[in-house]
């Protein structure tokens, strides 16, 4: 145990950091004209606008997203910070201003092949403008303005001449972006001019990717059909899907002989008065199968013939949205609110293939997270999702539990309320191998449903899954307490994936979300023993280890079914599930806390040994976020919390103590620190009154953190000793736990 003193003074520098809120200024150079409406989302206290929140300029140089880079996990991570909307499956960013060539058009789009991203184009619609065949230069008068505002791209050019072209990307639907291209005459004479597109494709390098899209004329515009290629750890298509632009005018399209350009002329040229301005709109769909392209046929005929209302109807939903996440938000960190909500929005992808509902996936920006939802991450997004959107942290968490093992099931009866840990576009029976039904996830269903009721009140979305979340919690007791003592321990179900010792132990890290924490894996290790049911079947497997932070997490997800019934008038249930969660949590601070050390540990099943020669981790926390930690412990965690040899790092709460022999700083779940936990452990320190040093640790956590203020992503993890940026740009749990960590609440 360090010194107090030592403490004190790391608290001291904490809370002067705490004290010093960053303003970023607001932006210099005047918005530029707006097609039909004005993007107008107020500015907070400080005078701080939302535009630019994060980075989004940049251009690919090939299709794949990343590949350049050298490192195998950094060559999975696209660099370029893109912008979807509506939970569409394609997105844009902006160009490079360095780039000409790619002005006068939206970088991309990033296309999901049903489960990974690439590159559709570096700039697939760009528009030209000329006058008595002679091509301007769009960047003729100066150099052109590109912003990104909450829920729009923006760009503005001087062409020179009296002339003005603005750009403006929203989405139209959840499959189509609408693109406004305004011509503004400022001169004092007449212009005639005539307006083209170009692209071209962005092709994979490899087969049977390359060959995978085509060009091909189609009304007013130009679209891209894709080939069936299943290429499961790479592109997956079905042979249906289509990218697909559409002008309102009257254009005519030619596709170059090679297949890979193509060219749009607008049908007449137009002459524009002095102060007369002409709009060029257009839109651009990727739909994934036959029927949807049809019913988006008849959104996109709604959308060009009234573009003005669809502008209305996006600024309007957004306006809600930042006032959402930005209330009772300090000025100061407005900004990063903001940057929170785009990450969460762009990370958004509606109901499609296998996927039920809307949900919100880990990272557009990394290859392994585009495609599919996570049970635990689905618990966590919702609660942040719901501060400005209920409707969709409702359905988020109707697309984990659609997925539910029901009782009945031929398949896995034995796991009958189990939800399982990932679900893509692609389920195991059309050849998915991102689906995992190998573990689950931590259970914080019933927590996270009552975050989104409070914000909802919606009563109907309590009574639809109650049951659902009253079987997950029965699974975790019948598949995952080996010796029945009221401690579960995380494991692994019977699967073909898991058909050895080492491979069950694999899953069961994975199921606590804490894959290579040294809890699991440190001298002498933990193995698996088989779990059976009364007739002596295996139904699944457990570690050898009763864990601290699953059991918390039960209480609390028990505590909240409690909440659940009450208010359903089942006041019965609600008893029963009181009184497990006392007792639950009883266990936790009677059998999990080692004084001598003042931390909770995992104990070994059987022993109930505390395996403290593992270290202290971040998981010791959770017993305050729940509330099972009696305040002498939660004081002695505080203790541990705020000293610098211990969890007080650089950037604060690492996820392994600076002490433990096993601390690695850039190691995944050895030491990094990833927000949800740090959520975690500010809240519990909240809850038991430490308001002041939770404080100190947010503002150590936001302000260290590498770009976090500034316009750099949202990373999945950081350096505790630097604020280095780790893992996975743009990750969604990151973005969904700062909105109620910033907020205090």
């Amino acid at each position: 145990m360090r010194p107090r003193s030592c403490t004190l003074v790391t608290l001291a520098l904490l809370l002067a950091v705490a004290a010093a809120a960053i303003c970023v200024q607001p932006t210099a150079a005047a918005p530029p004209r707006r097609t039909v409406a004005s993007l107008n989302y107020g500015s907070d206290r400080a005078g701080n606008g939302y535009d630019d929140v994060l980075d989004l300029r940049g251009a690919p140089t090939a299709a794949l997203p990343g590949h350049e880079k050298d490192d195998k996990h950094e060559k999975d991570n696209n660099p370029i910070n893109v912008f979807a909307d509506r939970g569409a499956w394609h997105a844009y960013a902006l160009p490079a201003a360095d780039a000409p060539s790619g002005y006068g058009g939206f970088t991309g789009p990033l296309y999901i092949a049903q489960e990974y991203p690439w590159w559709l184009s570096a700039s697939f619609s760009r528009i030209r403008l000329s006058e008595d065949g002679r091509a301007l230069d769009l960047a003729g008068g100066g150099p052109p303005r590109f912003t990104s505002r909450p829920g729009a791209l923006v760009q503005a050019y001087d062409v020179g001449g009296g002339l003005r072209l603005t750009l403006e990307l929203r989405y139209a639907t959840h499959r189509t972006a609408l693109v406004g291209a305004v011509v503004r005459n400022t001169g004092r004479t007449p212009r005639t001019l005539g307006a083209g597109w170009t692209g071209s494709l962005l092709r994979p390098a490899e087969a049977p990717m390359r060959q995978a899209p085509s060009l091909a004329v189609a009304p007013r515009g130009v679209a891209v059909d894709f080939a069936r290629v299943r290429a499961a750890d790479d592109f997956l298509t079905d042979g249906t899907e289509r990218f697909e632009v559409r002008h309102r005018d009257p254009v005519r399209t030619t596709v170059s002989g090679d297949g890979d350009s193509y060219r749009t002329e607008l049908a007449a040229p137009f002459t524009l008065a002095p102060g007369a301005a002409r709009s060029l709109d257009w839109t651009e769909s990727y739909t994934f199968t036959q029927a949807e392209r049809t019913a988006e046929a008849g959104e996109v005929r709604r959308v060009l013939a009234d573009t003005a209302r669809t502008v209305r109807a996006a600024d309007a939903r957004w306006r809600g949205y930042v006032d959402g996440v930005t209330a009772g938000v300090p000025a100061g960190r407005r900004r990063l609110a903001v940057k929170a909500l785009e990450t969460l929005v762009t990370n958004w992808r509606s109901a499609a293939g296998s996927l039920a509902h809307d949900g919100i996936t880990p990272s557009l920006s990394y290859k392994w997270f585009a495609g599919g939802f996570w049970a635990w991450d689905t618990w966590k997004q919702a609660v942040g999702t719901a501060r400005f959107d209920a409707g969709l942290a409702e359905a988020q968490i109707r697309s984990v539990l659609d997925h539910q093992i029901r009782s009945g099931s031929t398949a896995r009866p034995q796991d009958a309320g189990m939800i399982p840990d990932a679900v893509f576009y692609n389920d195991p029976q059309r050849g998915g191998t991102n689906w995992n039904e190998r573990n689950s996830k931590p259970p914080l269903g019933a927590w996270s449903v009552w975050q989104v009721y409070e914000r909802s009140g919606n009563k109907d979305f309590l009574r639809e899954v109650y049951p659902k979340l009253a079987a997950y919690q029965e699974w975790w007791y019948r598949n995952r307490d080996h010796d029945y003592n009221g401690l579960a321990e995380y494991g692994a179900t019977v699967d073909l994936a898991n058909g050895s010792p080492a491979q069950q132990r694999l899953a069961a890290a994975w199921e606590s979300g804490m894959d290579n924490a040294p809890r699991f894996d440190a001298a002498p290790g933990t193995s698996v023993v088989p779990n059976r049911d009364g007739s002596g079947q295996v139904i699944g497997y457990s570690l050898t280890q009763e864990s601290v932070d699953l059991n918390a997490y039960l209480a609390v997800d028990q505590e909240h079914l409690g909440r659940i019934a009450a208010e359903l008038g089942k006041r019965t249930a609600a008893d029963g599930w009181r009184a497990r969660a006392a007792a639950t949590g009883k266990a936790v601070r009677e059998r999990m806390y080692d004084p001598a050390t003042g931390w909770f540990y995992d104990t070994g099943l059987g022993s109930g040994t505390r395996l403290t020669d593992r270290g202290r981790g971040i998981e010791g926390v959770i017993p305050l976020w729940s509330g099972v930690a009696t305040r002498t412990q939660a004081a002695a965690a505080r203790e541990r919390l705020l000293d610098p040899s211990e969890f007080a790092t650089a950037m604060p709460l690492p996820t392994v103590s600076r002490s433990s022999p096993y601390f690695a700083a850039r190691q995944y779940w050895r030491g990094p620190v990833w927000l949800d936990q740090a959520y975690f452990a500010i809240a519990g320190m909240r809850r038991y009154g430490f308001g002041r040093e939770a404080d100190a640790l947010a503002a150590g956590l936001t302000e260290r953190a590498a770009g976090l203020t500034g316009n750099g992503p949202i990373m999945e993890n950081y350096d505790p000793l630097s604020g280095a940026a780790l893992s996975s740009p743009n990750f969604s749990w990151s973005a969904a736990l700062l909105l109620p960590l910033i907020a205090g609440r």
